[in-house]
């Protein structure tokens, strides 16, 4: 099964680590991972645990984390999850690794394209320094 959290979802609960991790009191961030999942995915979630309790799984979850680190928070809850056959899936987190992907290609592309160009511009200032790096080469 596969679960996905809306951004909404992950940055709520991002707020309640840090709140947790300033004050340390997870009250308000177990209430916040149990509000992220629907009423159908604790269902199915409790199927699949031995103990068929999804609140106890959250609470043991949140004594296993260090409470220093959110981004450990996320990891444990993808790894405790994924232990009991759901992968979870955080909407903020993979629309943005894959947005800088894109915009990484993209980028480097353009680069390509473009650095014969900024040799022959002298618009913004390229080709001085191009200028400076060709003078290193000569003896």
């Amino acid at each position: 099964m596969e679960i996905l959290l809306d951004k909404r979802v992950v940055r709520q609960i991002r707020l309640s680590a840090q709140d947790a991790i300033e004050e340390g009191d997870t009250e308000t961030l177990r209430e916040d991972i149990l509000e992220a999942f629907t009423e159908e995915q604790v269902e199915e979630i409790e199927r699949r645990l031995d103990n068929g309790d999804f609140f106890e799984f959250v609470t043991d979850m949140l004594d296993e984390w260090s409470g220093d680190d959110v981004d450990e928070l996320f990891e444990l809850m993808d790894t405790q999850l994924g232990d009991v056959g759901i992968e979870v899936k955080f909407e903020k987190a993979t629309a943005a690794a894959a947005s800088v992907d894109e915009r990484t290609e993209a980028d480097e592309d353009e680069e390509e394209t473009t650095e014969v160009d900024d040799d022959e511009e002298d618009e913004d200032g390229d080709e001085e320094e191009l200028d400076e790096e060709d003078d290193e080469d000569e003896p």
